[in-house]
């Protein structure tokens, strides 16, 4: 089993029809809109799972080979692909240094390839956006991006934009999208899009990633029984007996991980914080990886717990999750609320001018929490532990799982 995310990732695998069809209906639309008029922009639409990474790594790959044909359109064409996640971007960096045509230089992060375009009046010709939902979607001076909007200026500095979008995805009110905001900023443009719905990550039933679904929608519904012919999902009353559960699942097949949703203590001062919970369960948070390697790749990191800043788009074997103390069960319902007072990452749900009505943006900043969740969820190929810090919830939780497994 390789377990690298740079074989996963990497071009040269074997795509589905459907993959392949839209990897070559794009590079047509490249093409085609090379030496248009207007800007052009095509949204690959799609959850967590359904090989949007995959498609555009191999699309990438094709596109930087034409580059070399003199009898292509693209010849000579100056083409990047950006990624703002910094764990994932090493990724694709690592995979850059084994292929012909594509160099560690074709690859940045949106921030730095703006400023860099514009210190030297550059412009793009294709421009690849992996993850484009995690795009600032205002002004940050902290990350030094002046502008009032990510996408925006990465279209101008384009010909050809083809990003990934998936609002499920979106984590931090700075980087806040919805389907509303992205056609805003699209419209403008000549456009095409595509949707991808079938999962290759999860081994899971459609039925358990509905139920997902919907508890990240914020119901939670009683289990299905049927979780996946293949798929290993349990939940779990003790978050030691998890951590053990995990622990021998990657002593067995490798790749497999503790992660939690906020609301555990942590600040960026270089220590270590802990997550402590019933029956004895301690473990640090994620340590800052300053190695070249993804940190769900590094040995020693079974002996800590993932966040969505290390974990967001990456597979995992097994992944233990936490629902931390924000997220709980409405007493008398079966609805799931967010609890700001326990929420420890306040830097994701700083306010936005833009969104000056309170009992709105309280709304935004509960889905975006429940976002957050649904991608750690989603992070198991082989299988999800599951774990609730509020009472209430993992009781019902247990309930539920009892009912489905009897």
């Amino acid at each position: 089993m390789n377990n690298s995310a740079a074989f996963k990732l990497g071009p040269g695998h074997h795509l589905t029809t459907e993959q392949q069809k839209l990897v070559n209906h794009v590079e047509h639309f490249a093409k085609q809109n090379l030496h248009a008029p207007k800007h052009a922009v095509f949204v690959i639409y799609g959850d967590a799972g359904t090989g949007k990474s995959v498609v555009l790594s191999q699309m990438f790959y094709d596109i930087q080979q034409m580059t070399a044909d003199k009898n292509d359109p693209l010849y000579k064409t100056n083409n990047y692909f950006l990624v703002n996640h910094p764990e994932i971007l090493k990724v694709y960096k690592k995979i850059a240094g084994s292929e012909s045509h594509v160099l560690k230089k074709n690859f940045n992060r949106p921030t730095s390839f703006i400023n860099q375009m514009h210190k030297k009046h550059g412009h793009a010709d294709v421009t690849i956006i992996d993850e484009a939902h995690l795009l600032l979607s205002e002004g940050d001076h902290y990350n030094n991006f002046y502008q009032k909007n990510q996408l925006a200026e990465i279209i101008k500095i384009s010909q050809v934009t083809v990003l990934v979008f998936d609002k499920h995805q979106v984590l931090r009110t700075k980087s806040f999208w919805n389907d509303h905001r992205l056609q805003k900023i699209i419209k403008p443009y000549i456009i095409d899009s595509y949707h991808l719905t079938h999962q290759f990550r999860m081994t899971a039933s459609d039925d358990l990633i509905h139920w997902i679904n919907d508890l990240t929608d914020g119901t939670l519904k009683p289990l299905p029984k049927d979780f996946g012919k293949d798929y290993d999902f349990r939940v779990f009353d003790d978050a030691e007996k998890m951590r053990q559960a995990i622990v021998k699942r990657n002593n067995q097949v490798g790749l497999s991980r503790i992660v939690s949703t906020s609301g555990y203590p942590s600040t960026l001062d270089g220590g270590k914080h802990y997550i402590h919970e019933i029956h004895g369960f301690k473990m640090p948070w994620d340590q800052y990886n300053h190695t070249q390697i993804p940190w769900a790749e590094l040995p020693q990191t079974i002996n800590e717990v993932g966040s969505m800043f290390t974990c967001q788009g990456f597979d995992l074997n097994y992944v233990g999750v936490i629902l931390g103390p924000p997220v709980y069960l409405k007493p008398g319902t079966n609805q799931i609320k967010i609890d700001f007072s326990k929420y420890t990452d306040t830097e994701s749900l700083k306010k936005r001018k833009d969104i000056p009505n309170p009992k709105v943006f309280d709304q935004i900043k509960q889905q975006l929490v429940l976002n957050s969740a649904n991608v750690l969820m989603k992070r198991g190929v082989k299988g999800m532990y599951l774990f609730a810090h509020d009472p209430l919830l993992r009781k019902k939780l247990m309930q539920y799982y009892r009912d489905a497994t009897k």
